[in-house]
């Protein structure tokens, strides 16, 4: 453990301290959150999808076993499709609240109560 400390310390900190690398590690963040927005939109696609799917196999259904199956489907897409826009939303109101803008950068005087 030791060993393995000692090489990330040697290795890992000369990275960390140049300016270069800062670059590097905020390209890795922008590309991840890029990432992030692609994979959110994929995924409320997937719920509408589904849940349009499942509206037709309800209207296509013949007996009631059928009918059940299809409108579970549609609770669980409507279900996915609320918890997905929910935490989207709650996202974006700690984004507000901790004052993180365009810039992704916080503001500390939003964090700072008294000081200007």
């Amino acid at each position: 453990m030791k060993k393995v400390l000692a090489s990330v310390i040697a290795f890992g900190l000369p990275v960390l301290a140049s300016a270069q690398s800062f670059d590097y590690f905020q390209r890795l963040l922008g590309q991840f959150k890029g990432l992030l927005n692609t994979l959110v939109v994929i995924l409320i696609s997937l719920a509408v999808v589904f849940f349009i799917w499942n509206v037709f196999k309800y209207i296509m259904a013949g007996d009631a076993v059928e009918k059940g199956k299809a409108t579970t489907g549609m609770i669980s897409g409507i279900v996915g499709l609320a918890v997905i826009v929910s935490i989207w939303g709650l996202v974006t109101l700690l984004k507000s609240v901790f004052g993180v803008g365009q810039g992704d950068q916080v503001q500390l005087n939003n964090l700072l109560p008294g000081q200007q």
